[in-house]
């Protein structure tokens, strides 16, 4: 078995070399990702590779569909082959249908996103981010041929987008022209809304790129950022706002992000990372999350840390998670849950206890089978863990159905959305198959056996590179989904996706108390924001109906990055309401604002009202 995966990367390597050698750019080694580097490839801080000047711009053939000379825009989707015997076993769940219970809904925002959303972040513009990677070649939009990038592998012009904007209301496309390759990579919203985004790929391993929110905004790039590459590495935001990224294809280490132009020198070793690599590592994308106290939680393949990241010391180990591997390639999904702030943080009121969940992933054989066409059952089981409390263990569940690399969204109301993803396999091209198609919404006060609910399944896999992430109007916009190493719409198990669905949950369904909807205030928004600790008054009104202070439930989100099954700096609060004033035009209704930012770090979040469960659509508040 050994020697035949040996053989087979060989092979694979001699042709991907032999196409280089020829210019062939539809020959690419899907194995590459666990292949070697040179050390100085990741520890020459100042980026001291040979470079080469750019050749001219070359005109390229058009290809049947695409955008004319000196546009830019989509092309057509090409004709979809023959469905493989893969494509057509998938994984539902029957869904018990009660009039009390609705299941949710799905609904097409696009047939052609441009870019198939490996990556995915909500911005406060009203307008999605999602790109890929150069890695992948041609995408499905042009970029104009005077503004083309140089490919610095091929040494030849890309003018193909691997970032658009996506208009999720009326699913227009903007191209974005992204300089070095985001495969793979990092990403959070400062304190200004700005997408700051890390990592990669080759030229992109050490970079830092930022996107503000504007209509005609485009990517800045600062290569070489960072002391070591960053690929597969996670990046979390801290309580002054700075960001820390953890991790990466042997980066065993962690490191600031530098401010725009400045260049780190070193970086800080994390023993964990080191200790949870295995042969095929199962230890990228670690999960972190920033704790009430300050202090992060660490976890990479089974285990975890508690971490002071400001005196760079481990304050207690975390029990192992026992049944398998959790993080890339295993890729299981992982969230804190909410935090109910309601009579805690102020006044003395009972110590805050936050809790992980991290739910499915995979044998941490997986992917080394996988290389032999070989691919087992994905793990069933949750593990939820109490991080206050120094004797804590895992309380482990399971789910309806196994699942690895799903996505795991927190919704407005405090509920966890699980969707996306396979029972079968891992993550890596091509190494999953059976995709399950059924969201698990998932209740975490519910007694344990009774918190996972099938919803509506959708009609379209999407298994590796798929995403997902929670919109202002509390729906979920679903996209990517791509185990080919190029746009490949024909002669594969699961063709290239550029769908974009929406996703309504259970609480939008149309019954009464969901006609009567909470609608915020817009004009009735301090403008300075939210202080920490300080009370923040707006208003609201509900179109049929009153609803008691009782009815009424505030709740305030961070969008996060998404990507390979992760979200990044994802994370709910639940607000102290304080006053609560009806009069005749709707509702005054006052709440205690975070009171620290280890609760919530300085940016904009999109804060909700529930009325009986229903949520308003968001408006963005800075704090």
């Amino acid at each position: 078995m050994a020697r035949s995966s040996s053989l087979l990367r060989t092979g694979v390597l001699a042709m991907a070399l032999l196409a280089s050698f020829l210019g062939v750019e539809a020959l690419f080694d899907p194995f590459n990702i666990f292949g070697g580097r040179p050390e100085s490839d990741y520890l020459d801080p100042f980026g001291g590779r040979a470079t080469k000047s750019p050749p001219p711009p070359r005109t390229e053939r058009e290809e049947t569909g695409a955008a004319q000379p000196n546009t830019m825009g989509l092309t057509r989707v090409p004709p979809l082959g023959e469905p493989s015997k893969a494509s057509h076993d998938t994984m539902t769940i029957k869904v018990t249908v009660r009039d009390d219970k609705p299941d949710g809904a799905w609904t097409i925002v696009s047939d052609n996103s441009g870019v198939s959303a490996m990556h995915l972040a909500i911005m406060r513009h009203g307008r999605a981010i999602m790109f890929d990677t150069a890695t992948t070649g041609r995408s499905l939009m042009r970029l104009r041929f005077d503004n083309c990038r140089v490919d610095p592998r091929r040494h030849k012009t890309d003018c193909w987008a691997h970032a658009v904007e996506f208009d999720y209301t009326t699913g227009a496309v903007r191209p974005l022209k992204i300089l070095t390759d985001t495969w793979c990579s990092a990403g959070g919203f400062d304190a200004e809304g700005n997408l700051v985004q890390s990592g990669g790929y080759f030229e992109g391993d050490r970079t830092v790129r930022y996107l503000s929110p504007c209509h005609t905004c485009d990517w800045k790039e600062h290569p070489y950022s960072l002391f070591e590459g960053r690929w597969y590495a996670t990046q979390q935001v801290l309580p002054d706002g700075r960001f820390a990224i953890f991790g990466g294809r042997r980066a065993f280490s962690f490191e600031h992000l530098p401010k725009p132009g400045m260049f780190n020198h070193q970086s800080v070793p994390l023993a964990l990372l080191r200790d949870t690599t295995d042969d095929v590592e199962n230890n990228l994308y670690p999960f972190v999350n920033l704790l009430p106290d300050g202090n992060l939680f660490i976890f990479a393949n089974d285990r975890g840390i508690i971490f002071d990241h400001r005196s760079e010391i481990v304050i207690r180990d975390i029990p192992p998670l026992p049944g398998g591997a959790r993080n890339y390639p295993a890729s299981a999904m992982s969230a804190m849950l909410p935090l109910d702030l309601r009579g805690r943080q102020l006044h003395g009121g009972p110590e805050l206890e936050p809790e992980v969940i991290i739910c499915g992933g995979a044998n941490k054989t997986a992917f080394k089978v996988g290389e032999i066409g070989q691919y087992g059952p994905a793990l069933k089981d949750c593990g939820r863990i109490n991080l206050v409390k120094q004797d804590a263990q895992w309380a482990t569940e399971e789910m309806p159905v196994q699942r690895v690399m799903g996505d795991m969204l927190i919704l407005p109301n405090g509920e966890l959305l699980l969707l996306n993803g396979a029972a079968k396999g891992c993550g890596g091209w091509g190494f999953a198959r059976q995709p399950v198609r059924s969201p698990l919404l998932y209740s975490p006060s519910a007694p344990q056996g009774s918190r996972f609910r099938p919803l509506t399944p959708s009609t379209i896999s999407r298994v590796y590179h798929s995403t997902a992430a929670v919109l202002p109007d509390a729906t979920v916009l679903v996209a990517g989904g791509n185990t080919n190493s190029g746009y490949n719409f024909s002669g594969v198990d699961f063709p290239t996706e550029v769908r974009v669905e929406r996703f309504t949950p259970p609480y939008l369904d149309g019954r009464r108390h969901v006609a009567n909807r909470p609608i915020i205030d817009p004009h009735s928004l301090p403008r300075e924001g939210m202080r920490y600790g300080a009370k923040y008054t707006f208003r609201f009104r509900t179109p049929l109906d009153p609803v008691v202070e009782a009815d009424v439930m505030v709740t305030m989100y961070a969008p996060p990055f998404t990507t390979h099954g992760y979200s990044m700096n994802q994370r709910l609060l639940i607000l102290s309401v304080t006053s609560y004033i009806p009069d005749p035009q709707g509702y005054a209704i006052t709440v205690d604002a975070p009171g620290k930012p280890e609760l919530a770090p300085p940016a904009y979040y999109l804060v909700y009202v529930l009325a009986k469960d229903v949520p308003s659509v968001a408006v963005w508040v800075k704090i």
